[in-house]
C-alpha cells in the first residue's frame, strides 16, 4: 500500500496563490460527496439539498453535534464547503479529496472579505447560506493530510481565507449537480 504524500509547511505555502486566484463570484461545484455512516464517502454526481436533512443520504443530522442538546447534528453545519483549490494542493491526489470530509468542494473564494456569515450561493436548484461556526482542522484532518496540512488551513492567513472550507446550512432545497456554478446572489 502506497503511503499518502504529506506537503511540507513550504509546499503548502507554494500553493497559496493559486488558491488566492479562485474564483470570486462564481465557480465550479468539483465535487459532491456524501457520508452514509462515519467514515464511509460515497462520491456523487448529483444530489438533493434538504432543508430537513442537508444533503439526501449524508449522516450529518444521525451523526449529532456536540454543539445540540437534542443529539442531532447542528442546524448551522448541515454542509461543509471545502474549496477545491485548497484540497487539491493539501490532497495532493483527486482520489483523497474526499478523506476532508466535506460535502461540497467549489473552485470559488471562501474567504471572509468573499463570502461573509450571511452570505448566499446559488448552487443548481438549491440555496445554501454561510453560517458563523468555524470550520477547523482537527485530529482526523491531520491524520489524513498530515500535521502541517492542519497548521497551514488553521493559520491566521489559513483562517481568514477558510482553507479548511465554511460551513452553510440549506435555505432553498433543490437538485445539486457535478459542474454546477456556485454563483454569490
Amino acid at each position: 500500500m502506497k503511503m499518502a504524500k504529506h506537503l511540507s509547511p513550504e509546499e503548502l505555502e507554494a500553493g497559496l496563490d493559486l488558491i488566492r486566484g479562485s474564483a470570486k463570484d462564481g465557480g465550479e461545484l468539483e465535487m459532491i460527496v456524501r457520508r452514509p455512516e462515519v467514515d464511509e464517502r460515497e462520491e456523487i454526481t448529483e444530489g438533493e439539498l434538504s432543508l430537513e436533512l442537508g444533503l439526501v443520504g449524508d449522516n450529518w443530522k444521525t451523526r449529532g453535534s456536540s454543539r445540540t442538546n437534542d443529539g442531532f447534528g447542528h442546524p448551522d453545519m448541515q454542509l461543509n464547503i471545502m474549496n477545491s483549490r485548497a484540497i487539491d494542493l493539501i490532497a495532493v491526489e483527486r482520489d483523497r479529496w474526499k478523506l476532508a470530509g466535506d460535502q461540497l468542494y467549489v473552485d470559488l473564494d471562501l474567504s471572509d472579505e468573499n463570502l461573509p456569515i450571511g452570505s448566499r450561493l446559488s448552487i443548481g436548484e438549491a440555496v445554501v447560506e454561510i453560517t458563523e461556526i468555524p470550520h477547523n482542522g482537527c485530529r482526523k484532518f491531520a491524520d489524513r493530510f498530515g500535521i502541517e496540512a492542519v497548521k497551514f488551513v488553521n493559520s491566521k492567513e489559513g483562517k481568514r481565507l477558510h482553507l479548511r472550507g465554511v460551513n452553510a446550512k440549506v435555505v432553498k432545497p433543490g437538485t445539486i449537480r457535478k459542474g454546477d456554478r456556485a454563483k454569490k446572489i
